[in-house]
């Protein structure tokens, strides 16, 4: 078989995938942004690689250096800042010792699938984790096997990453077939970015074999700000809702991207549109290289009661924050 033979029968969002752009030259050209914009952040690119997809950029706005989805995924001179408050482990997750699989709480167990990412956020609390003392493998799904079933209380895994999407429906399937032999797995859930800058990620197929399941499925997408709500997404969700597949929606809350009442509300009112429900806004995690993203808390809430009379209250996420050891989201 060519080469050419083989690209053309890999999926779509795998040809598509291969396309990412990871030159911050390379992305100010496309952007039509200053050269010397571009060479005064790019360093930062040594703290964290640039990575995004082609749909992804063709979100932004051209010649726009504080575009709300360009500052998500530019590198910027700003990480290079220090604070004592953020580190490279914010959740403590760096010490787990079960390769792959992370047991925070009682009954769902989270399993770091893949560690790669179509897209390298720039707030993300796991750029610093260790992805290569992780991966998930057949002997890794054997010791998740084993672990459910020594715990009655684990009634629900996540898949989780980087960015779990990023293995191949085949994969996806040889994992559900396993856990489906579990009596008290009740529901799987994914959580994954991926459709949001890849929307041709939500195949047919893995909607399909999801809704075959006698699990529950739960997707929960992480959306930031409604531009990135595209109408290829809002396409492929509604094939993944009419699957009987629930889809939710996870925030960050970010300084200069959706900080205002405006943002989340259109957020919240595209995402609805979209069969997709508002479920978190969080907090910053305080991840060494993203200071320059916190919201006060004290800003936080104002902009949560702001949107509590803006909004009916189920397009209203929940503010929460996650503190390393707590056995549960804290709401704020």
């Amino acid at each position: 078989m060519s080469d050419s033979q083989a690209v053309s029968i890999r999926p779509l969002w795998q040809q598509q995938l291969a396309q990412a752009i990871t030159s911050p030259e390379q992305l100010g050209e496309l952007l039509q942004l200053p050269a010397s914009w571009v060479a005064q952040h790019r360093e930062a690119r040594r703290l964290f690689p640039l990575r995004v997809t082609p749909h992804f950029v063709k979100l932004m706005q051209p010649g726009d250096c504080n575009d709300p989805l360009l500052l998500q995924v530019m590198p910027h001179l700003n990480e290079f800042t220090e604070h004592p408050e953020f580190t490279k482990d914010p959740l403590a997750e760096q010490s787990n010792t079960q390769p792959g699989i992370l047991h925070k709480y009682k009954s769902r167990v989270l399993v770091i699938l893949k560690g790669g990412c179509a897209i390298n956020c720039r707030y993300c609390f796991r750029r610093h984790f260790p992805y290569q003392q992780h991966s998930f493998g057949r002997s890794e799904l054997a010791s998740l096997v084993a672990t459910i079933a020594s715990d009655t209380n684990i009634n629900e895994v996540i898949l989780s990453g980087g960015d779990p999407l990023l293995a191949t429906d085949e994969k996806l399937d040889e994992i559900l077939t396993t856990l489906e032999q579990l009596p008290q797995l009740r529901r799987i859930r994914i959580h994954s970015r991926l459709p949001v800058v890849l929307p041709t990620r939500l195949t047919s197929k893995l909607a399909e074999r999801l809704a075959r399941s006698h699990l529950q499925a739960i997707l929960v997408l992480h959306i930031n700000h409604p531009r990135e709500v595209a109408d290829e997404l809002a396409a492929a969700a509604q094939v993944w809702h009419q699957a009987g597949v629930t889809l939710l929606n996870q925030s960050v809350l970010l300084k200069g991207i959706n900080d205002s009442v405006t943002c989340l509300s259109e957020l919240s009112e595209k995402l609805f549109a979209a069969n997709i429900m508002p479920y978190y806004l969080h907090q910053l995690d305080k991840v060494a290289g993203a200071s320059h993203f916190a919201v006060t808390d004290e800003a936080a809430l104002k902009l949560y009661q702001q949107l509590l009379a803006e909004l009916p209250g189920f397009l209203v996420p929940k503010l929460v924050r996650e503190i390393a050891g707590e056995a549960s989201k804290t709401p704020l």
